[in-house]
């Protein structure tokens, strides 16, 4: 079985896609103008807007949501990841993909803005809506539905409750399966209140652990700041197979850096246009910055921090790809949250091994919550006629038994089975935002010639010729700020 997954996963993960990741990066980057440099004092500005609704949340509580679905597993073990398969030059690939693939966040979120709905008595919204309102092809609006059902149920939970648990038992004696059951358990409390507990939850859990670990991350840089230079100097030479105790891993380094940049920051995913989509704005482009600026801060602030965290303190192996290790810093232990841990342990030794458990705890069980999130969306979407109590609770029951499961079972086959999920997912929302980009991009150069003309941007539709998006035509709806 686990030869059969990783065989999958390696198609999914074929070069053909991580040449499709890079490249939409870098057309969308050309064709809006690198707005992820242009826009960067307008999006924090956006960042703080509190307005929301009973239909809609607000903007920073829709980052939180987002941010809790990009802030995870992947930002601690997988960046300890990244540097095992791929060297230091990972993290050089991983920077890119987060400085490009903002701009794919930006369409596939605006995207989600536009063609959003009011169901279930709060607005829906996300790749499924947009490709069957946009591009009117609702044979792939409903694959790409069931596509991120089972991977936000089934393949994904499991690497985040994997990681939580291996975390909480490399710090403290508690077995694997009880860490499992008290996630499990707190999750159910919370994902039963909906998406309103999830947004507030979020909104207190998000900024406290991102804050906390990149102070820790900020403290550790200061007691090694001469070593920054030597440090991102390593990172660039290794990225193109320039340094010599790295050489041969060119290919690894791009690799790895890609996947694993794209399951810790999910832009291009699909993931984030549900949460944009339940904001309230008066113009689609506001949200759409807002999800663009939340791939800065999981990758270039959190990963970031990690990855310094373990090139200062040299607490890393990495593999060689034609077998055993071209670095062993750390024989025997094992590749993933271990690394950071130990990199803590280097400065802080009776602190290091809880902090770094106690924070993968709070970024993966919040990730496992827009989880929850995204695929009852999903679900709303393919129940036309209003979601179903009784799937309702059969969403909720699966989600709360792959998060238990996923404690108790090996790293390998979590990490593989993640992998697979949010390849699927890219292959399908790449292509769909490629192919209905002119209705995202239409409305950038709406909200750029109304902020020039003095004006707080709202958004019409009817004047930009974009059809279908009937909740932004309601005569009624009343624009906010």
């Amino acid at each position: 079985m686990e030869k059969l997954i990783a065989d999958i996963n390696n198609v999914v993960w074929s070069n053909a896609l991580i040449l499709l990741c890079l490249g939409t990066g870098v057309y969308f980057s050309v064709r809006t103008g690198f707005l992820q440099v242009r826009y960067f004092r307008e999006m924090i500005r956006l960042l703080f807007n509190n307005t929301s609704s009973a239909t809609g949340i607000s903007s920073f509580q829709a980052f939180s949501v987002a941010i809790a679905g990009r802030v995870g597993t992947g930002n601690i073990a997988g960046v300890a990841t990244a540097i095992a398969m791929g060297g230091p030059g990972a993290i050089f690939w991983m920077w890119m993909i987060a400085f490009l693939g903002s701009a794919s966040a930006f369409i596939e979120a605006t995207l989600g803005q536009i063609y959003k709905e009011v169901k279930d008595g709060q607005y829906r919204g996300g790749p499924a809506f947009y490709i069957e309102k946009g591009l009117g092809i609702k044979w792939y609006a409903v694959i790409f539905a069931v596509a991120t059902i089972i991977s936000m149920v089934f393949l994904l939970p499991g690497v985040q409750s994997n990681s939580i648990a291996l975390g909480i038992t490399n710090a403290f004696p508690v077995p694997p399966a009880v860490t499992g059951g008290v996630v499990t358990l707190v999750l159910g409390l919370i994902i039963f209140g909906g998406v309103k507990r999830i947004g507030k939850v979020a909104e207190v859990l998000v900024p406290f652990m991102a804050g906390a670990y990149i102070l820790m991350a900020l403290v550790i840089i200061g007691m090694n700041i001469t070593q920054v230079p030597e440090v991102v100097g390593l990172i660039i030479r290794s990225a193109f197979d320039l340094e010599p105790a790295f050489g041969g891993v060119f290919g690894m380094a791009v690799s790895w850096g890609v996947k694993r940049g794209i399951y810790s920051n999910e832009a291009g995913q699909g993931t984030a246009p549900h949460a944009a989509a339940a904001a309230e704005v008066s113009h689609p482009v506001k949200q759409g910055l807002v999800q663009a600026f939340s791939v800065y801060v999981d990758t270039l602030f959190v990963c970031t921090a990690t990855a310094f965290m373990i090139l200062f303190t040299g607490q890393y192996n990495i593999v060689n790809p034609e077998g055993g290790f071209l670095v062993e810093n750390m024989p025997g232990v094992a590749i993933g949250s271990e690394f950071t841990q130990n990199a803590v342990n280097v400065h802080f030794p009776s602190l290091g091994g809880g902090f770094v458990a106690i924070a993968l705890l709070l970024f993966a069980f919040t990730t496992i919550m827009a989880y929850y999130y995204i695929a009852e969306t999903n679900l709303s979407y393919l129940m036309k006629k209003g979601t179903s109590k009784w799937a309702l609770w059969g969403l909720r029951a699966a989600i709360m038994a792959a998060t238990f499961f996923g404690s108790v079972k090996t790293a390998e086959s979590a990490w593989a089975l993640g992998d697979i999920g949010v390849g699927l997912m890219a292959w399908l929302n790449i292509i769909a935002i490629l192919l209905l980009q002119k209705p995202a991009l239409r409305a950038l150069k709406d909200y750029q010639a109304q902020k020039k003309a003095g004006k707080d941007p709202v958004y019409d539709p009817a004047n930009l010729g974009t059809r279908n998006a009937e909740e932004w035509q309601m005569e009624e709806r009343v624009a906010v700020v």
